[in-house]
């Protein structure tokens, strides 16, 4: 009857997470996310290759790595790259200084928010590929409308996130504080500003993949460089395993700059994740 009980590396084997429970779960997901990937790519290529789907329609995983591999080799990517990155970043900074800048006058300002919000709600209703015609024939082919588009998609998810972070803070709270003769500025700063910091970087999680899509659709409409043009060159040579190699570079760099983002909010604010996990405790 004992011989037939599981032993005790069967029980941890079968146990939820099985043999990856004594890894770390960052470590965790990177592992699942890698065999995944694998499985992925490898049921694609069989597909392809077994039911000989033409590479105008769907081009096997090994004919995009091949692409990306030219592409790699040629200076000319790299330029595109750099270009595409500094639309982004110079976007996604506008659209921070932005987002802050009226936020705080919006959560400190009840009227502010009852005249603006329905404005702004309005205003991204407006799907980008409209307005980015309009931006091109503002600010020019250059980076300026490149930023502009980039800076407009990422402000909003942004702004929202600063304006519940600094409303999250309790009436009690503020109320000691002001009982304490703290000044409304104090108030802000000791109270609302850290209790928002939190929201604020899952606005900002957002606002920079929002911001890489701002600047690719711009390219789109107009450019002369960067990745949304290249892939535009692509298209019109029709050279689809291009175009899905540039859409894995985008892909990669979204996941990048998300990537350093959540890092950083960890790395500053590791008071807020200790008190995540004792209160899920």
């Amino acid at each position: 009857m004992s011989d037939s009980l599981p032993s005790t590396h069967d029980v941890a084997a079968l146990a939820p997470g099985g043999p990856l429970a004594s890894f770390s779960p960052r470590v965790q997901q990177a592992l699942l996310v890698s065999a995944s990937l694998v499985l992925v790519v490898g049921v694609w290529e069989m597909l392809v290759r077994w039911l000989q789907v033409p590479a105008f329609i769907l081009p096997p995983p090994s004919a995009i790595a091949g692409q990306l591999w030219v592409m790699g080799s040629n200076p000319l990517f790299w330029t595109d790259l750099a270009i595409t990155l500094h639309e982004v970043l110079a976007g996604y900074v506008l659209a921070i200084v932005l987002a802050v800048v009226l936020g705080v006058a919006i959560a400190q300002l009840p009227m502010l928010e009852l005249s603006l919000m329905p404005y702004i709600v309005a205003f991204q209703t407006i799907p980008s590929v409209a307005l980015a015609p309009l931006f091109l024939q503002w600010f020019g082919y250059g980076t300026a409308s490149k930023v502009v588009m980039a800076a407009l998609i990422a402000f909003f998810p942004i702004l929202v996130n600063v304006i519940a972070g600094l409303q999250a803070s309790g009436r009690e709270e503020v109320q000691m504080l002001r009982a304490f003769g703290a000044t409304r500025t104090q108030t802000l700063l000791k109270l609302r500003v850290p209790n928002a910091l939190p929201y604020v970087f899952a606005g900002l999680e957002l606002g920079v993949v929002f911001a890489l899509v701002g600047a690719i659709v711009a390219e789109f409409v107009g450019a002369k460089a960067g990745l949304g043009n290249r892939i535009l060159q692509y298209n019109e040579q029709f050279n689809i395993a291009g175009m899905f190699a540039v859409l894995m570079v985008l892909a990669a760099t979204g996941m990048l700059m998300h990537g350093a983002v959540s890092w950083l909010r960890r790395h500053l604010l590791f008071w807020s994740e200790r008190h995540d996990r004792s209160a899920e405790s």
